[in-house]
């Protein structure tokens, strides 16, 4: 199961301040206030930014131990949580804004996973409502080509993160060693999609689509990440 050892130094590798911020503007610009969901949330940084601006918001993640790492938090009352797998997306209510962010989309790997989630957005979401789902850009398959390897010390525990593509998907490897030096590894496999793809998958569904690369660029262009804003539009 991924998220298990890595969920303890989730934070303290990858938290970045100013990054939440970027993202909890696009979500504010776009969704203004209301009900939302944030699926695959992790640590929850974004997901009680957001509660703290007025947004009722509940989140929901497949890992339990990440959703416990949130819960321990400053201001995590203010968040609905839950443990859900966004491929089924076992929930019987609808919200003004439904999230999946920093790059959690890129964890479904197949290609009808992809379609069923984006139909249960459309399902879960008021009319007028937006969903908001960045992902990889093409441009991280090319980034990879060649291993990136880091090494270091995090939480007092000595660690080891490798990141490389492999055809379509991009492989992180964790581990992580005790202080026996015994060590525990983690792998995660995101799929990395075509974005014209992604973008004809949402408007068959019934979504209007604009597209921003890496927060400011307007349409599909270069950069490390792509942001669907889809709206559902009142039929």
């Amino acid at each position: 199961m991924m998220y298990q050892a890595l969920a303890k130094y989730y934070d303290a590798l990858v938290k970045d301040e100013e990054a939440t911020k970027a993202w909890v503007d696009l979500i504010h610009q776009h969704v203004k206030q209301g009900k939302i969901m944030e699926v695959a949330c992790g640590s929850g940084e974004i997901t009680i930014a957001l509660a703290k601006m007025g947004y009722q918001v509940f989140a929901s993640d497949l890992s339990k131990d990440m959703v416990e790492m949130a819960k321990q938090k400053e201001d995590s009352h203010l968040v609905s949580w839950n443990v859900m797998d966004m491929r089924t997306f076992e929930d019987s209510n609808v919200y003004d804004g439904i999230l999946c962010l920093c790059d959690s989309f890129n964890y479904l790997l197949k290609d009808e996973e992809v379609i069923s989630f984006f139909k249960q957005a459309y399902e879960h979401l008021v009319d007028n409502g937006t969903f908001i789902v960045d992902m990889h850009s093409m441009n991280r398959l090319i980034e990879f080509e060649e291993e990136y390897h880091e090494a270091g010390k995090v939480l007092q525990r000595e660690y080891q993160w490798t990141i490389q593509t492999v055809d379509d998907c991009i492989y992180q490897n964790f581990m992580f060693y005790d202080e026996d030096g015994r060590n525990v590894l983690e792998q995660h496999v995101q799929r990395v999609y075509e974005p014209s793809w992604i973008q004809a998958q949402l408007e068959n569904i019934g979504f209007e689509v604009n597209i921003v690369t890496d927060f400011i660029y307007e349409g599909i262009c270069e950069g490390e990440k792509q942001f669907y804003i889809c709206k559902k539009v009142k039929q």
